[in-house]
Order: C-alpha cells, then sequence, then structure tokens
C-alpha cells in the first residue's frame, strides 16, 4: 500500500460536487470559525444549495449542536439564502413517521448487523435507542432532499477526521449498505486525507480493507 493508501486509483470515483460535500462534511466537524467560513462561501459556489443545507442539518448528529449552528450561520451569510418558513422537522406530530422512516434507514444502513445494534443501544440506554431511531435515523437522515449513499458518505468523512474509528467501523459498512461503491468509499478517505493524521490514515486504509474483504 502506498502512502496514499487504498484511494490511490480511486480519487475520482466520486464526481466533483460530491467530493466537494464530504470534504465540508470534515471541516464543518473539525475546522475553526475562519475554515468553515471559506468552506461555505466555496459550496455556495459549487455544490446544490439543497445538499449544503441537509449536511448542515445532519451535522449536529455528528460534529455537535455548537458546530451545526456555526455551520448555519456561515452558510446563511455565504449563500445569502433564507431559512425556509416552514420545514418538516419542526412537526412533532410526525413523530410515528420518523420512528417508521428512521427503523428502515437505519436498517439499511446496518444491513444484518441491525437487530445486535438495536440490542446494544438498548443496553447502553433505551433513550439513546429511541433517539438513534427516531430523530436520528428518522427525523433527520431520512430526509428525502439528500440521498443516503450520500449523507453515509459524509458520515465516514466526519467520522474519520474526528477519529471515532468504532463509528467509523460501522459507517464504512452503512455507506457500501447505502449503495455507494468500494472506490467511492475509498475515494471519500482519500478527500479528507489531509485533515488525517499520517498514523489515522493508514488505520483507516487498513480498517476499510478488512471491511472490503482484503
Amino acid at each position: 500500500m502506498t502512502e496514499r493508501g487504498t484511494a490511490d486509483a480511486t480519487i475520482d470515483a466520486l464526481d466533483e460536487p460530491t467530493r466537494e460535500l464530504v470534504r465540508l462534511a470534515a471541516t464543518i466537524a473539525v475546522a475553526d470559525e475562519r475554515g468553515v467560513r471559506a468552506a461555505m462561501a466555496s459550496a455556495a459556489e459549487r455544490m446544490p444549495p439543497a445538499w449544503v443545507e441537509e449536511l448542515v442539518l445532519q451535522s449536529y448528529l455528528f460534529a455537535g449542536f455548537p458546530r451545526a449552528l456555526n455551520a448555519a450561520r456561515e452558510w446563511r451569510r455565504a449563500s445569502g439564502r433564507r431559512a425556509p418558513d416552514l420545514d418538516e422537522g419542526t412537526d412533532y406530530a410526525e413523530h410515528d413517521a420518523w420512528r417508521t422512516r428512521g427503523e428502515v434507514t437505519c436498517a439499511t444502513v446496518y444491513g444484518p448487523f441491525y437487530e445486535k445494534l438495536r440490542h446494544n443501544i438498548r443496553d447502553l440506554h433505551p433513550a439513546l435507542d429511541t433517539w438513534m431511531i427516531v430523530e436520528g435515523y428518522g427525523k433527520v437522515l431520512g430526509r428525502p432532499a439528500l440521498d443516503l449513499r450520500r449523507r453515509e458518505l459524509c458520515i465516514v468523512a466526519t467520522c474519520a477526521v474526528a477519529r471515532q474509528d468504532r463509528q467509523l467501523h460501522s459507517h464504512l459498512h452503512g455507506a457500501l449498505h447505502a449503495g455507494a461503491t468500494p472506490a467511492e468509499v475509498a475515494a471519500t478517505l482519500q478527500a479528507v486525507r489531509d485533515m488525517l493524521h499520517p498514523a489515522d490514515a493508514r488505520r483507516y486504509d487498513a480498517l476499510l480493507a478488512r471491511v472490503l474483504g482484503r
């Protein structure tokens, strides 16, 4: 394996807007305010606005509410776009629909590991299990404005730069289950490689190889 890792031959496996999206996900997770501002200025010129809106919303799940708020603020400033007057995420009468959608979305991401995941999270705390399904996979990740494949690739990027190895392992599988190709997953790690410590990058190359059975 070369220093550039598993993505040597797959750097172009992602289309340019998707590559920019996964880099933006990583930037929201770890960059300072100046870095997020610059990334949002670029996003306003180069990416579908709906994708950025959805990425900002899902970032609170994986990067925390403060970073999501900061990202939203910089996106509004850079894009000049006003927030919508109404959004499905504000209507908690949709709770049951979110639960149903969340169960389907989570089962897609985790595939054969879904039932074990639910059991393990319940053992940690039943509230976490409910929040994961209803809030995480239902209310947020099940939203239709951004496809699940790209959402999962963004989660891979975020977990990598945040050094969340256990969650990265799960979402490497999840991206594949959501329809990403092995080359696209490898290209996602390559896209954020400059944000990773070299030892982390090598570890994640090896992790992806294990996920792919190589």
